[in-house]
């Protein structure tokens, strides 16, 4: 997802949908993107929580 002007907001809906449905998914670029705060907090969360295995954000 590098490049897709992805905002806080955006960041909000790809951690739903990664928590609603726990996927396999160990890596994701998102960088050139204007996250925000909030939207990295919320991303990095996922990396704290063993559920999912994804290991590089």
């Amino acid at each position: 997802l590098k490049w897709c002007e992805m905002t806080d907001e955006g960041c909000s809906a790809v951690t739903s949908a990664l928590k609603s449905n726990p996927s396999h998914l160990r890596e994701l670029n998102l960088s050139e993107n204007k996250l925000g705060d909030s939207g990295v907090k919320n991303l990095s969360d996922l990396l704290m929580n063993t559920q999912f295995k994804l290991e590089k954000l």
